[in-house]
């Protein structure tokens, strides 16, 4: 069994015992490193072609593969005992990653994840993750991710605030369309079999149900990483490369589906967002001049 389906096991044994609002609860202190190694071409090309970015012989690694890499320490450190919430229903809801300088596939890359904070939000608890990776001692690559422990709160108990497309259309910006996806159904089988995220809400409609999904639900980060490779636009955009992503998850994409990426005219903000007007996440980028 590999490290990341161990901890997914692990979660869904030790999240029963773990109770999210209770007071005083802190953060482990522990900082998990992988060795330093270079990017496994067979991986890499894998990642490359299911998230749609370009394939070249060469060139600096997509602006989200470094996440991934370093995501299986990330559920370690989640679904440890002394880690307050519980992974099963976590929601990951933003993702803010910064690129130092481009990290070609040949550098020996070394990520680190560490807990950083707990915070209060209207809708539970959500703790803040964060993900180095350095070569040869030099930062090149950080990423900040917010997961969303789910649970009764104060906040809740007053008046419901407006939900539903119409809402979530009036919080993104109104970008025009540029591209339309069709997603399969077997979408988060096939992501989960690179990323090594087998969560059972994104492998069939079955397993989706136990956890109140009618159907399986894109991966948040594939969504993420397919809306970069587009506003990318490969190593010859004029806009030069991207240094800077901040994404915020708005609502699951349930598959199958059709999606449509929309876009400012020079690529920097976008949205991911289906018919009706429901937006499923909202994301701004900072390039390298």
């Amino acid at each position: 069994m590999s490290s990341l389906s161990a901890s997914l096991v692990r979660g869904a044994v030790t999240s029963p015992f773990k109770h999210p609002g209770r007071p005083g609860a802190t953060l482990p202190a522990d900082r998990l490193t992988l060795p330093a190694a270079p990017a496994a071409a067979g991986h890499l090309a894998a990642y490359r072609r299911i998230c749609g970015f370009p394939a070249p012989e060469s060139g600096p690694l997509p602006l989200t593969y470094p996440h991934v890499l370093a995501f299986p320490l990330a559920m370690r450190l989640m679904t440890g005992r002394d880690f307050p919430l519980p992974v099963v229903g976590l929601v990951h809801t933003w993702i803010e990653i910064r690129s130092h300088r481009p990290v070609q596939p040949g550098e020996a890359l070394e990520p680190t994840v560490y807990a950083a904070e707990l915070t209060a939000h209207r809708r539970g608890t959500e703790v803040t993750m964060v993900t180095e990776a350095r070569v040869g001692g030099e930062l090149v690559w950080e990423s900040r991710s917010g997961y969303l422990s789910r649970h009764a709160t104060k906040a809740e108990a007053g008046p419901r605030s407006e939900a539903g497309p119409k809402a979530e259309a009036a919080q993104a910006p109104d970008l025009p369309a540029v591209a339309e996806w069709r997603l399969p159904g077997d979408l988060g089988r096939r992501y989960g079999a690179v990323s090594g995220d087998r969560n059972p809400i994104h492998l069939h409609p079955l397993t989706a149900r136990l956890f109140g999904f009618p159907r399986a639900i894109a991966h948040g980060m594939w969504t993420a990483a397919r809306c970069l490779a587009e506003a990318d636009g490969g190593p010859d955009r004029s806009g030069g490369e991207l240094r800077t992503v901040r994404v915020e998850f708005r609502a699951p994409v349930l598959l199958p589906a059709t999606v449509t990426y929309a876009a400012d005219p020079a690529g920097n903000a976008f949205a991911l967002r289906s018919a009706g007007g429901r937006v499923h996440l909202t994301g701004t980028v900072t390039r390298a001049l």
